[in-house]
């Protein structure tokens, strides 16, 4: 039995890995169930019945995503044991990283909501829960600090945006990056490590907190 649920595991997951890959490089639009059935190693036959429809995958790949990310920042800037400056820092720091690991995503998310604008609800039902589920708590901490003279008064929602705009813009923008001043660094990994630390100290020089 366990054997049996391993095989459609492993199945399943191999099915995912190449639907990714497919989607990131070609789009929605440019992505064929077949080729995804071919490179994990699987029968049309069998994606299909996995996940039945190409939008069913697609659907899949991006809500896990978002839920990946989502576990990210609200662990990191949730974690109420730990200052709030330490846990701003690890939150845009595991952010970065977070997108690091998957450079394609940003890119492949706006393309695929300019060409099919249908598809932001989906996109926003999910960001909404992390957002619902971060801002709130985050704000009325901020509000408490900036009243004891600790930081900056600052909305919660713009300090969120800040955050994810830094992050996301070497990634969205690598080429027009890396051409502009990629020659500055040894490589375009040693800029990301620079930009990271900076995006650090912006997003803490905005809340001046001490």
């Amino acid at each position: 039995m366990n054997k049996k649920h391993d095989h459609s595991y492993d199945t399943e997951t191999r099915i995912l890995q190449a639907a990714e890959k497919e989607f990131f490089e070609k789009g929605y639009a440019g992505a064929r169930t077949a080729s995804i059935a071919e490179a994990a190693g699987v029968t049309h036959a069998m994606l299909h019945y996995y996940f039945r429809t190409k939008d069913k995958l697609f659907e899949r790949i991006v809500s896990k995503k978002i839920s990946m990310l989502g576990d990210i920042i609200l662990c990191a800037i949730g974690e109420n044991s730990l200052p709030l400056e330490d846990r701003i820092r690890q939150g845009i720091e595991q952010h970065f990283d977070f997108i690091s690991l998957n450079r394609d995503l940003p890119r492949f998310v706006v393309n695929e909501v300019l060409s099919h604008p249908e598809r932001v609800d989906m996109l926003k039902t999910g960001v909404q829960n992390i957002v619902n589920n971060l801002l709130n708590n985050l704000q009325q901490e901020i509000d408490e600090y900036a009243a004891k003279g600790l930081c900056k008064q600052t909305d919660a929602r713009m300090l969120l945006i800040d955050i994810v705009s830094l992050n996301i813009f070497p990634f969205i923008a690598a080429p027009i990056v890396k051409g502009a001043i990629g020659h500055l660094y040894a490589s375009y990994d040693d800029f990301l490590v620079a930009r990271k630390q900076e995006n650090v100290e912006t997003i803490l020089r905005k809340l001046k907190i001490h």
